[in-house]
């Protein structure tokens, strides 16, 4: 079991070398309490203020390497916004954490034809394939709608994120867990149900009328105009049947 929990807590911290157990006991009284007051929250946020991509552990960095391999961890929060967590890897030169989206399996691509690990990682983002690219400009167009360069690697404190109705779990030990509350993280921001990923859809959304920007399958089962506000909310409660349903009942029942 501890062998299991040591690398989810301790993450990058020690260098690639085990531990002994006097200074993971020494690291876990410096550490700990530090991450449970002071962790921050990362996600890739549209101009609509929909978490699209939430941040975690694993998630690549425009320099190609993960979130756990920055700086995450604070004594003190910084004051200034944004908050730029550069990377702690020997010789990258990326100053703060920035999420490009993947097609497939590969980085998105530039305006200029080439991926974005093509590019460099210091602030500008040139092409490091060609000498025409003035910095890194994706036209990819995310699933919400907006265009990726239209959106914000946010990082964010706990206070900040409440503020703003977005969820933020229970206070963790765990290294690098970005904006990971819940199952219902891994999913992608539209996949939550609402535009915030914090729960299932409010009442007054599922009276509301529907209109030419629901989900197909909802507008065909559309009655006519004089169908009954509870025909509608029977249709729309109807049209997420596309979700598997254990993903459905963790979206739906999911209060973290």
């Amino acid at each position: 079991y501890k062998k299991k929990v040591l690398p989810i807590i301790v993450g990058e911290d020690d260098g690639g070398k085990l531990f002994t157990p006097e200074e993971y006991e020494e690291y876990k009284k410096k550490v700990l309490p530090m991450r449970l007051q002071n962790r921050l929250f990362v996600s890739w946020r549209s101009p609509t203020g929909m978490d699209c991509k939430l941040i975690g552990p694993e998630t690549l960095c425009f320099c190609t390497h993960r979130y756990k391999q920055h700086k995450t961890d604070f004594e003190t929060i910084p004051q200034q916004r944004p908050i730029d967590l550069p990377c702690r890897v020997t010789g990258c030169r990326c100053r703060a954490y920035l999420f490009v989206p993947l097609k497939g399996t590969q980085p998105v691509r530039c305006r200029c034809k080439h991926f974005a690990d093509q590019h460099s990682p210091a602030p500008g983002f040139t092409c490091n394939a060609c000498s025409k690219c003035s910095g890194f400009h994706s036209s990819f167009t995310c699933a919400c709608g907006q265009p990726a360069y239209a959106h914000d690697t946010v990082v964010e404190t706990k206070q900040e994120r409440m503020a703003q109705g977005k969820p933020v779990g229970q206070d963790v030990p765990y290294a690098a867990m970005g904006g990971l509350t819940g199952f219902s993280s891994l999913a992608e921001g539209y996949l939550r149900l609402d535009d915030s990923g914090i729960g299932a859809p409010s009442v007054e959304f599922l009276n509301s009328p529907v209109t030419a920007m629901d989900h197909a399958f909802l507008k065909a089962l559309q009655g006519p105009s004089t169908s009954s506000p509870e025909t509608l909310t029977n249709v729309r409660i109807l049209s997420f049947g596309f979700l598997p349903k254990l993903l459905f009942f963790l979206l739906l029942h999911n209060t973290i």
